[in-house]
């Protein structure tokens, strides 16, 4: 049977398991559009701006395990996706998206809305295709959705030409696909497994550092086994943390430039340093030749250039972290390093993560909160702060996720990821955790919030800073806060370095931002009213809630290693 370019997509969504997808309609896709109308088995869900719509995806994405799907049209349509194909990429996220693109004799005219979308994302995602004829559409398809879903995730983009969109050909939609140049590691290499527990079994100050490779695999059970089998404390990266339960006894904190004293210490102490799942990034290492230094590093990643890409290691495993685990879990035995773990301990009693420093409302206070009353919950975060007052304070288990833009640092990504989020689990309290600075990036997702009848609550810490590089300028450029105060106006003296006194305003203002989009909005700024602030969220059911919280202005996230130190060599304080 002969069918349109728009059906046989249809289909293979369908075939695909998809049941939501992000979309915004144009020219060049009003086909496909046409298409989907009568669909009941396919929502489409339409955001507000494009760069949110794919942020929404990857929220569904992360939140599902699934994979996300976007449609946009040709031109500004599909350039308003790359920030957010770069943050799936880095990430770790599959994500297929779907670009219009102007009728194949028309590409390399400069026709209207014409960009090459595939040149431009090709070194920011996994796969990017045009595709030139009716008959490789399916082919393509079926590639794009194995391809994003299998090895190491990410985003897949297919550009379609609006003469293929309507052009007739087979229904056929393939059942499975082989690639030759594309095999994804579906085994371990059981030399390497012995060998790194042999290893781990000589040690006396072994830790695991544990990336977001392990949350990926769905292996967070199968970790938490191995640690107990073992008795070896657990380290994670923020994008790791939840990797096991943030309660276990195990569990040491997040390493890095803002990690916890006890793990980073335990870090440049440790004699094995046994990881899975992480790229060992700049934010984790501190300086590349104290990290470490004493360890054999053994290194678990399903991606092959991952390993020693940034920090040369000792044993490589190339593997899936999930299968890996289960072969480490059959030979692994207890390891009698009690004094090592009573170290780890006393340095985690003695040097908390708090903001006990400062009085009043804290980003701490309110997050404790979360802790206590959302139990079965997803947190997402914005970028700054915020989220790393999160990644510090917040409690994650079995019952709580939580989504954040690691690699590529996205501000704007929280709340449109929230709501992708929330479209896949209705069920879920979701509650987006943003900046005064982010929220505004994406504010206009209010409007999907609101037509989609989400009751999202959006936490909205202000202090009237682009908070991160304010904490920055303070420590290290003498409170030169250029370009980063978003109370500033014209009329204000250029080299200001006053306080609230004599500071115009805040704009916006977030409550009323909120009524104008028929969503509901409440400020804070006393720590008595924290409570009655999400009793207030939670009483509506249909819609979004800001909760704006004034926090201190010049509140700080500690502790802190300087850009280029080593990990030992922590800020602890602004004292």
């Amino acid at each position: 049977m002969q069918v349109k370019g728009t059906q046989i997509l249809v289909k293979a969504l369908k075939e695909e398991g998809v049941d939501q997808i992000f979309a915004y309609p144009g020219g060049q896709v009003i086909d496909i559009f046409d298409a989907l109308y009568d669909q009941k088995d396919i929502e489409v869900i339409l955001p507000r701006h494009e760069q949110a719509l794919v942020h929404a995806a990857d929220g569904y994405a992360r939140s599902t395990g699934k994979v996300g799907v976007c449609l946009v049209t040709s031109g500004p349509g599909a350039t308003n996706l790359v920030t957010g194909i770069a943050t799936a990429n880095y990430d770790s996220v599959p994500l297929v998206c779907f670009t219009g693109q102007v009728p194949l004799n028309l590409l390399g005219n400069d026709a209207f809305q014409e960009v090459d979308i595939v040149g431009i994302t090709r070194n920011i995602c996994k796969y990017a295709v045009t595709v030139r004829s009716r008959e490789e559409l399916p082919m393509i398809i079926k590639k794009a959705f194995y391809i994003a879903s299998t090895g190491r995730p990410g985003p897949v983009v297919v550009d379609i030409p609006k003469d293929i969109q309507v052009a007739m050909g087979s229904d056929e939609y393939p059942s499975e696909v082989s690639i030759r140049s594309y095999k994804p590691y579906d085994s371990v290499h059981m030399g390497q497994i012995k060998k790194a527990l042999s290893c781990l079994n000589k040690a006396k100050k072994p830790v695991f550092l544990i990336g977001g490779g392990v949350n990926i695999a769905h292996a967070r059970q199968e970790m938490t086994r191995l640690a107990e089998l073992t008795g070896v404390p657990v380290i994670t990266t923020i994008m790791g943390k939840g990797a096991i339960a943030t309660n276990h006894p195990l569990y040491v904190g997040n390493i890095g430039i803002h990690g916890s004293f006890a793990a980073n210490n335990a870090i440049s102490e440790c004699d094995v340093l046994f990881s899975i799942g992480t790229r060992f990034n700049d934010r984790i290492t501190g300086k590349i030749s104290e990290f470490a230094k004493n360890a054999t590093i053994i290194h678990v990643d399903i991606d092959s250039a991952s390993i020693s890409k940034n920090i040369a290691v000792d044993i490589p495993i190339v593997a899936d972290a999930k299968i890996a685990l289960e072969k480490l879990i059959e030979n692994a035995k207890p390891l009698k390093i009690g004094k090592w773990v009573d170290t780890i301990n006393d340095w985690k009693e003695k040097y908390p993560i708090t903001m006990n420093n400062y009085e009043g409302l804290t980003p701490e206070k309110v997050i404790r909160y979360i802790n206590e009353h959302y139990k079965n919950s997803i947190v997402t975060t914005d970028v700054g702060q915020n989220q790393l007052w999160v990644t510090q304070y917040l409690e994650i288990d079995e019952n709580r996720q939580l989504l954040t833009s690691g690699g590529l640092g996205t501000m704007g990504y929280g709340f449109p990821a929230a709501i992708g989020a929330k479209l896949a689990n209705p069920d879920k309290a979701v509650i987006s955790v943003n900046g005064d600075g982010g929220m505004q990036m994406n504010i206009q997702e209010l409007a999907t919030a609101v037509a989609y009848e989400l009751p999202i609550t959006i936490v909205v810490f202000n202090n009237g800073y682009l908070g991160n590089v304010r904490q920055w300028q303070e420590l290290f450029f003498n409170k030169r806060y250029s370009s980063t105060c978003l109370r500033y106006r014209k009329s204000c003296e250029r080299r200001c370095m006053s306080n609230d006194e004599c500071c115009p305003p805040y704009t916006p203002d977030f409550v009323k931002i909120a009524e104008g989009y028929d969503a509901h909005g409440i400020r804070v700024t006393d720590e008595k009213d924290i409570a009655a602030a999400f009793e207030y969220a939670d009483s509506y059911k249909t819609g979004p809630t800001i909760i704006e919280f004034i926090i201190e202005r010049e509140a700080d996230v500690f502790p802190m290693v300087p850009t280029g130190n080593p990990l030992g060599d922590m800020i602890m304080s602004n004292d």
